[in-house]
């Protein structure tokens, strides 16, 4: 990404972090980011491809978060996929794009992509137009690599699918809590269950 493209991004999250999308001016993103507005328009073409923009940054720093978050030194690798569940919604607070990614939520106050009508010649562009994961594919996404990451120190016998499964569970529990929150805060939501990871009961006489 070049600096002009993450200054605007960056630009864009603090006047979004203010006021609500549809109050949003381009010129004055434009100003933050100390370049012209053309330059803006230059880069995401309209105000819509601005929100693309912003909102594929959101679905893919969630990923790497994900990532981050599993990759911390754990003995149990269960502690890592709970920490990754409890770390899905506290990033998914209120008011956020990653809620609206996760739940497909949209309001005046966020900016709810409508699909590309152009096409962009910068590889930049073209990704931000490449239509935005639903909640579904945002969640197999991070439940895919959920399993990468956690099964290079799972136990030799684990079946691939269980864990598979199993961290589709913790990410759905995570999300459900995002939807609905429970009203006494307490645990964290992994720990809603029980075994996430390790042999399967049925592979034992495999």
């Amino acid at each position: 990404m070049s600096e002009v493209r993450a200054a605007l991004l960056i630009a864009a999250e603090a006047h979004l972090a203010r006021r609500a999308w549809s109050a949003v001016r381009m010129g004055e993103v434009a100003a933050s980011a100390g370049v012209s507005r053309q330059t803006l328009y230059n880069e995401f073409g309209s105000k819509e491809g601005l929100a693309r923009a912003l909102a594929r940054q959101a679905a893919d720093g969630y990923l790497a978060g994900i990532e981050r978050t599993l990759a911390r030194p754990a003995a149990d690798p269960r502690e890592r996929l709970r920490a990754a569940a409890d770390w899905t919604v506290a990033a998914a607070r209120p008011g956020t794009l990653l809620r609206s990614l996760l739940t497909g939520c949209w309001g005046d106050p966020l900016p709810a992509p409508r699909p590309a009508r152009t096409t962009a010649t910068a590889p930049a562009q073209r990704r931000a137009e490449l239509p935005l994961p639903g909640p579904g594919d945002l969640l197999a996404a991070a439940r895919d690599r959920a399993v990468a990451v956690l099964n290079e120190s799972a136990p030799p016998r684990t079946d691939p699918r269980e864990l598979a499964r199993e961290c589709e569970c913790v990410l759905r529990l995570a999300l459900s809590r995002i939807v609905a929150p429970p009203v006494a805060e307490g645990a964290g939501v992994g720990r809603r269950r029980g075994k996430v990871t390790g042999p399967s009961p049925r592979a034992g006489g495999r």
